[in-house]
């Protein structure tokens, strides 16, 4: 049974950081990129950041490039979302994915049909 747990969402400040991790177990880890998404109420799930499977190339949304870290330990079977400089439209629920198919240093992508696995999520609420 694939799972993918995330952990790290809660309350912040703005112009703070946060660091949201995610688990994966029950599948290859290091057959899947992986990325990030939110979904804020009332909108569409959005990508935030993907990260190859060899954990060498990296990609994120507009909405957060220069102030999103995306690593991810093959060893551990983790990938790790960091984000700063928090803004209240950073509020959301953040969930990690998994998708097969792709070479092993080829980007993430950023649509979020081609994911395979997909976490519950985590709540990230950002007060100003």
């Amino acid at each position: 049974q694939v799972q993918l747990v995330e952990s790290g969402g809660g309350l912040m400040q703005a112009g703070g950081s946060l660091t949201l991790s995610c688990v994966a177990s029950g599948l290859p880890f290091t057959d899947y990129a992986m990325g990030w998404f939110r979904q804020a109420p009332g909108k569409e799930r959005e990508f935030v950041a993907g990260i190859s499977r060899s954990g060498l190339f990296r990609t994120s949304a507009d909405s957060v490039k220069g102030r999103s870290t995306i690593s991810r330990d093959n060893a551990k079977n983790t990938v790790t979302l960091g984000m700063n400089v928090l803004k209240p439209e950073d509020t959301a629920v953040y969930h990690c994915a998994a998708a097969a198919g792709y070479h092993w240093t080829s980007i993430a992508p950023h649509q979020a049909d081609e994911y395979h696995y997909w976490g519950l999520g985590t709540q990230v609420t950002v007060s100003s």
